[in-house]
Protein backbone atom coordinates (compact mmCIF):
# COMPACT_ATOMS: atom_id res chain seq x y z
CA UNK A 1 0.00 0.00 0.00
CA UNK A 2 1.07 3.58 -0.44
CA UNK A 3 2.78 5.43 1.99
CA UNK A 4 0.89 8.68 0.70
CA UNK A 5 -2.49 9.82 1.14
CA UNK A 6 -3.95 10.58 -2.59
CA UNK A 7 -6.74 12.53 -3.48
CA UNK A 8 -8.11 13.48 -6.06
CA UNK A 9 -10.74 15.59 -8.09
CA UNK A 10 -13.31 14.49 -10.93
CA UNK A 11 -13.01 16.47 -14.35
CA UNK A 12 -15.66 16.37 -17.11
CA UNK A 13 -15.55 12.50 -17.96
CA UNK A 14 -12.08 12.08 -16.29
CA UNK A 15 -10.21 12.09 -12.88
CA UNK A 16 -7.17 13.59 -11.32
CA UNK A 17 -5.28 11.62 -8.73
CA UNK A 18 -2.54 13.66 -6.62
CA UNK A 19 0.32 11.78 -5.14
CA UNK A 20 2.92 12.95 -3.17
CA UNK A 21 5.33 14.43 -5.84
CA UNK A 22 3.02 14.09 -9.16
CA UNK A 23 -0.45 14.43 -10.81
CA UNK A 24 -2.16 12.48 -13.09
CA UNK A 25 -5.07 12.40 -14.60
CA UNK A 26 -6.99 10.03 -17.42
CA UNK A 27 -9.64 10.69 -18.81
CA UNK A 28 -12.47 9.06 -21.56
CA UNK A 29 -11.55 9.86 -24.78
CA UNK A 30 -14.72 10.60 -27.21
CA UNK A 31 -13.58 7.47 -29.47
CA UNK A 32 -13.96 5.52 -26.27
CA UNK A 33 -10.30 4.91 -25.50
CA UNK A 34 -8.65 6.24 -21.94
CA UNK A 35 -6.09 9.08 -22.42
CA UNK A 36 -3.67 9.75 -19.37
CA UNK A 37 -0.93 12.58 -18.43
CA UNK A 38 1.27 13.26 -15.50
CA UNK A 39 3.02 16.46 -14.49
CA UNK A 40 5.17 17.39 -11.28
CA UNK A 41 4.23 18.94 -8.11
CA UNK A 42 7.47 21.34 -8.65
CA UNK A 43 6.36 24.75 -8.99
CA UNK A 44 4.70 27.46 -7.08
CA UNK A 45 3.70 26.38 -3.43
CA UNK A 46 5.29 23.40 -3.97
CA UNK A 47 8.64 24.47 -3.87
CA UNK A 48 8.40 26.34 -0.46
CA UNK A 49 10.36 24.44 2.28
CA UNK A 50 7.70 24.41 4.49
CA UNK A 51 4.80 23.21 1.90
CA UNK A 52 4.25 20.05 3.72
CA UNK A 53 4.17 21.98 7.11
CA UNK A 54 0.85 21.98 9.53
CA UNK A 55 -1.52 24.64 8.38
CA UNK A 56 0.85 25.16 5.09
CA UNK A 57 -0.01 22.20 3.60
CA UNK A 58 -3.69 23.55 3.73
CA UNK A 59 -2.97 26.70 1.60
CA UNK A 60 -0.58 24.48 -1.21
CA UNK A 61 -3.37 22.07 -1.84
CA UNK A 62 -5.98 24.94 -2.09
CA UNK A 63 -3.59 26.53 -4.82
CA UNK A 64 -3.90 22.95 -6.44
CA UNK A 65 -7.39 22.61 -6.14
CA UNK A 66 -7.81 26.35 -7.74
CA UNK A 67 -5.08 26.40 -10.21
CA UNK A 68 -3.85 22.91 -11.37
CA UNK A 69 -7.19 21.41 -10.89
CA UNK A 70 -9.09 24.42 -12.87
CA UNK A 71 -6.44 24.13 -15.82
CA UNK A 72 -7.10 20.48 -15.94
CA UNK A 73 -10.88 20.87 -15.90
CA UNK A 74 -10.26 23.31 -19.03
CA UNK A 75 -8.73 20.78 -20.60
CA UNK A 76 -10.98 17.56 -20.22
CA UNK A 77 -13.67 20.03 -21.17
CA UNK A 78 -11.48 20.72 -24.42
CA UNK A 79 -10.77 17.08 -24.63
CA UNK A 80 -14.99 16.20 -24.75
CA UNK A 81 -15.31 18.69 -27.70
CA UNK A 82 -12.68 17.29 -29.82
CA UNK A 83 -10.42 20.19 -29.21
CA UNK A 84 -7.59 18.56 -27.83
CA UNK A 85 -5.01 21.40 -29.27
CA UNK A 86 -6.86 24.44 -28.01
CA UNK A 87 -5.23 25.91 -24.72
CA UNK A 88 -6.37 28.53 -22.65
CA UNK A 89 -3.49 30.98 -22.29
CA UNK A 90 -2.62 32.00 -18.64
CA UNK A 91 -3.93 35.10 -18.64
CA UNK A 92 -7.59 33.52 -19.38
CA UNK A 93 -6.90 31.51 -16.86
CA UNK A 94 -6.24 34.11 -14.10
CA UNK A 95 -8.97 35.83 -15.34
CA UNK A 96 -11.74 32.69 -14.69
CA UNK A 97 -9.93 31.75 -11.32
CA UNK A 98 -10.31 35.28 -10.36
CA UNK A 99 -13.67 36.11 -11.65
CA UNK A 100 -15.04 32.44 -9.71
CA UNK A 101 -12.97 33.49 -6.49
CA UNK A 102 -14.67 37.03 -6.17
CA UNK A 103 -18.04 35.73 -7.22
CA UNK A 104 -17.84 32.64 -4.42
CA UNK A 105 -16.85 35.14 -1.86
CA UNK A 106 -19.44 37.11 -2.48
CA UNK A 107 -22.01 34.63 -2.75
CA UNK A 108 -20.69 32.16 0.00
CA UNK A 109 -19.10 34.73 2.02
CA UNK A 110 -20.86 38.49 1.76
CA UNK A 111 -24.41 38.12 0.98
CA UNK A 112 -24.80 35.74 4.11
CA UNK A 113 -23.36 38.73 5.85
CA UNK A 114 -25.65 41.51 4.25
CA UNK A 115 -28.38 39.17 4.87
CA UNK A 116 -28.25 38.10 8.36
CA UNK A 117 -27.10 41.85 9.32
CA UNK A 118 -30.56 43.23 7.74
CA UNK A 119 -32.94 40.29 9.50
CA UNK A 120 -31.29 40.89 12.82
CA UNK A 121 -31.07 44.64 12.78
CA UNK A 122 -32.68 45.03 15.49
CA UNK A 123 -31.51 42.07 17.88
CA UNK A 124 -28.97 42.84 20.20
CA UNK A 125 -27.50 39.99 20.66
CA UNK A 126 -24.45 39.62 18.41
CA UNK A 127 -24.41 36.05 18.53
CA UNK A 128 -27.73 35.90 16.52
CA UNK A 129 -26.79 37.73 13.70
CA UNK A 130 -24.03 34.96 13.39
CA UNK A 131 -26.28 32.22 13.71
CA UNK A 132 -28.52 33.38 10.95
CA UNK A 133 -25.35 34.30 9.05
CA UNK A 134 -23.93 30.57 8.85
CA UNK A 135 -27.89 29.03 8.60
CA UNK A 136 -28.16 31.18 5.47
CA UNK A 137 -24.55 30.47 4.24
CA UNK A 138 -25.67 26.91 4.62
CA UNK A 139 -28.48 27.03 2.80
CA UNK A 140 -27.08 28.34 -0.09
CA UNK A 141 -24.34 26.13 -0.33
CA UNK A 142 -26.80 22.84 -0.20
CA UNK A 143 -29.51 24.96 -2.45
CA UNK A 144 -26.48 25.27 -5.10
CA UNK A 145 -25.61 21.68 -4.61
CA UNK A 146 -28.99 20.53 -4.89
CA UNK A 147 -29.28 22.75 -8.33
CA UNK A 148 -26.43 22.18 -9.95
CA UNK A 149 -26.88 17.71 -8.98
CA UNK A 150 -30.21 18.30 -11.49
CA UNK A 151 -27.75 18.87 -14.29
CA UNK A 152 -26.92 15.52 -16.59
CA UNK A 153 -23.50 16.69 -17.04
CA UNK A 154 -22.96 17.68 -13.68
CA UNK A 155 -24.10 14.10 -12.41
CA UNK A 156 -21.87 12.89 -14.49
CA UNK A 157 -18.84 14.51 -12.91
CA UNK A 158 -20.29 13.46 -9.30
CA UNK A 159 -19.86 10.16 -10.86
CA UNK A 160 -16.73 10.14 -11.23
CA UNK A 161 -15.97 11.75 -8.13
CA UNK A 162 -17.96 8.27 -7.00
CA UNK A 163 -15.16 7.15 -8.48
CA UNK A 164 -12.15 8.71 -7.31
CA UNK A 165 -13.07 8.49 -4.08
CA UNK A 166 -13.73 4.21 -4.39
CA UNK A 167 -10.91 3.50 -6.07
CA UNK A 168 -8.92 5.69 -3.53
CA UNK A 169 -10.75 3.24 -0.70
CA UNK A 170 -9.53 0.06 -2.58
CA UNK A 171 -5.66 1.64 -2.25
CA UNK A 172 -5.79 2.27 1.47
CA UNK A 173 -7.47 -1.18 2.15
CA UNK A 174 -4.32 -2.29 0.50
CA UNK A 175 -6.33 -4.32 -2.45
CA UNK A 176 -5.58 -4.64 -6.19
CA UNK A 177 -6.90 -1.81 -8.12
CA UNK A 178 -9.46 -3.84 -9.91
CA UNK A 179 -13.31 -2.61 -11.13
CA UNK A 180 -14.68 -5.65 -8.82
CA UNK A 181 -12.76 -4.28 -5.51
CA UNK A 182 -13.23 -0.90 -6.16
CA UNK A 183 -17.01 -1.38 -6.78
CA UNK A 184 -17.00 -2.75 -2.94
CA UNK A 185 -16.61 0.39 -1.52
CA UNK A 186 -18.58 3.66 -0.34
CA UNK A 187 -18.36 6.39 -2.63
CA UNK A 188 -17.91 8.73 0.34
CA UNK A 189 -14.33 9.41 1.50
CA UNK A 190 -13.53 11.47 5.08
CA UNK A 191 -10.83 13.63 3.05
CA UNK A 192 -13.06 14.82 0.41
CA UNK A 193 -13.31 18.22 -0.96
CA UNK A 194 -17.21 18.95 -0.01
CA UNK A 195 -16.43 17.47 3.49
CA UNK A 196 -13.83 20.36 3.64
CA UNK A 197 -16.33 22.57 3.07
CA UNK A 198 -18.53 21.55 5.34
CA UNK A 199 -15.49 21.68 7.77
CA UNK A 200 -14.85 25.35 6.33
CA UNK A 201 -18.55 26.48 7.24
CA UNK A 202 -18.37 25.29 10.42
CA UNK A 203 -15.14 27.16 11.29
CA UNK A 204 -16.49 30.20 9.73
CA UNK A 205 -19.93 30.44 12.03
CA UNK A 206 -17.12 29.93 15.30
CA UNK A 207 -14.66 32.35 13.77
CA UNK A 208 -17.18 35.38 12.58
CA UNK A 209 -18.87 34.90 15.84
CA UNK A 210 -15.59 35.64 18.00
CA UNK A 211 -15.07 38.78 15.52
CA UNK A 212 -18.47 39.77 16.85
CA UNK A 213 -20.61 42.66 15.34
CA UNK A 214 -18.79 45.15 14.40
CA UNK A 215 -18.64 48.28 11.82
CA UNK A 216 -20.02 46.92 8.18
CA UNK A 217 -16.27 47.22 6.91
CA UNK A 218 -14.62 45.56 9.62
CA UNK A 219 -17.09 42.62 9.25
CA UNK A 220 -16.56 42.66 5.55
CA UNK A 221 -13.09 42.85 6.08
CA UNK A 222 -12.38 39.96 8.36
CA UNK A 223 -15.09 37.56 5.89
CA UNK A 224 -12.21 38.38 3.54
CA UNK A 225 -9.21 38.18 5.34
CA UNK A 226 -10.20 34.98 7.69
CA UNK A 227 -10.87 33.02 4.42
CA UNK A 228 -7.08 31.32 4.03
CA UNK A 229 -6.90 31.13 7.65
CA UNK A 230 -9.95 29.35 7.74
CA UNK A 231 -9.03 27.03 5.10
CA UNK A 232 -5.37 26.50 6.52
CA UNK A 233 -7.36 25.22 9.91
CA UNK A 234 -9.93 23.47 8.16
CA UNK A 235 -7.66 21.05 6.11
CA UNK A 236 -6.29 20.11 9.42
CA UNK A 237 -8.98 19.48 11.10
CA UNK A 238 -10.22 17.35 8.17
CA UNK A 239 -6.92 15.50 8.33
CA UNK A 240 -7.60 14.70 11.90
CA UNK A 241 -11.07 14.21 11.47
CA UNK A 242 -10.04 11.20 8.59
CA UNK A 243 -7.15 9.77 11.31
CA UNK A 244 -9.29 9.49 14.27
CA UNK A 245 -12.76 8.35 12.55
CA UNK A 246 -13.03 5.25 14.40
CA UNK A 247 -13.60 7.07 17.52
CA UNK A 248 -18.11 7.51 17.82
CA UNK A 249 -17.74 11.08 18.62
CA UNK A 250 -15.90 12.31 15.60
CA UNK A 251 -17.85 10.18 13.33
CA UNK A 252 -20.75 12.19 14.67
CA UNK A 253 -19.41 15.69 14.26
CA UNK A 254 -17.73 14.58 11.02
CA UNK A 255 -21.17 13.13 10.13
CA UNK A 256 -22.53 16.38 8.13
CA UNK A 257 -19.70 16.39 5.64
CA UNK A 258 -20.42 12.58 4.73
CA UNK A 259 -24.29 13.13 4.43
CA UNK A 260 -23.42 16.17 1.78
CA UNK A 261 -21.07 13.74 -0.12
CA UNK A 262 -24.45 11.82 -0.89
CA UNK A 263 -25.16 14.54 -3.26
CA UNK A 264 -21.87 15.52 -4.79
CA UNK A 265 -21.10 11.93 -5.18
CA UNK A 266 -22.70 9.43 -7.15
CA UNK A 267 -22.38 5.39 -8.11
CA UNK A 268 -20.30 5.29 -11.13
CA UNK A 269 -20.17 2.83 -14.07
CA UNK A 270 -17.65 0.32 -14.72
CA UNK A 271 -16.08 2.26 -17.40
CA UNK A 272 -15.75 5.07 -15.35
CA UNK A 273 -14.44 3.23 -12.84
CA UNK A 274 -11.79 2.38 -15.48
CA UNK A 275 -10.95 5.42 -15.68
CA UNK A 276 -10.17 6.19 -11.92
CA UNK A 277 -8.32 3.43 -11.73
CA UNK A 278 -5.69 4.31 -14.39
CA UNK A 279 -5.42 7.64 -12.97
CA UNK A 280 -4.37 5.90 -9.92
CA UNK A 281 -1.89 4.14 -11.06
CA UNK A 282 -0.12 6.48 -13.41
CA UNK A 283 -0.15 8.66 -9.66
CA UNK A 284 1.58 5.80 -8.25
CA UNK A 285 4.14 5.50 -11.14
CA UNK A 286 4.85 9.06 -11.11
CA UNK A 287 5.36 8.94 -7.31
CA UNK A 288 7.73 5.73 -7.84
CA UNK A 289 5.52 3.60 -6.21
CA UNK A 290 4.18 0.49 -7.04
CA UNK A 291 0.73 -0.26 -8.07
CA UNK A 292 -0.88 -3.20 -6.00
CA UNK A 293 -0.31 -6.76 -7.57
CA UNK A 294 -3.10 -7.87 -9.75
CA UNK A 295 -4.52 -4.97 -10.53
CA UNK A 296 -6.12 -4.18 -13.57
CA UNK A 297 -4.60 -2.41 -16.36
CA UNK A 298 -6.99 -1.08 -18.52
CA UNK A 299 -5.68 0.18 -21.77
CA UNK A 300 -4.40 3.77 -22.42
CA UNK A 301 -2.44 5.91 -24.46
CA UNK A 302 -0.66 8.75 -23.50
CA UNK A 303 -2.41 12.14 -23.46
CA UNK A 304 0.67 14.16 -24.88
CA UNK A 305 2.86 12.09 -27.39
CA UNK A 306 5.84 13.55 -25.49
CA UNK A 307 4.38 12.06 -22.18
CA UNK A 308 6.22 8.32 -22.12
CA UNK A 309 3.24 5.20 -22.13
CA UNK A 310 4.39 2.95 -19.44
CA UNK A 311 3.33 -0.16 -18.49
CA UNK A 312 1.55 0.16 -14.99
CA UNK A 313 2.68 -2.99 -13.43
Amino acid sequence: MARFNYGGQALIEGVLMRGRDAIAVAFRHPDGHIVWASEPLNTGPHAWRLATAPLVRGLVLLYETLVVGTRWLIRSANIQANEDGVELGRGSVALMLGLTLVLGIGVFFLLPLVIASVTTSNIRQGFVQHLVEGLVRVGIFLGYLALISRAPDIRRVFEYHGAEHMTIHALEAGQPLTTDNVRRHPTAHPRCGTEFLVVLIILSIIAFTLVGRQDPIVMIASRILLIPVLAALGYEVLRWGARHRGNPLIRIVMWPGILVQMITTKQPSDDQIEVAIVSMEQALQADGEIVPAGSDQPDRTPLDPLVPAASPG
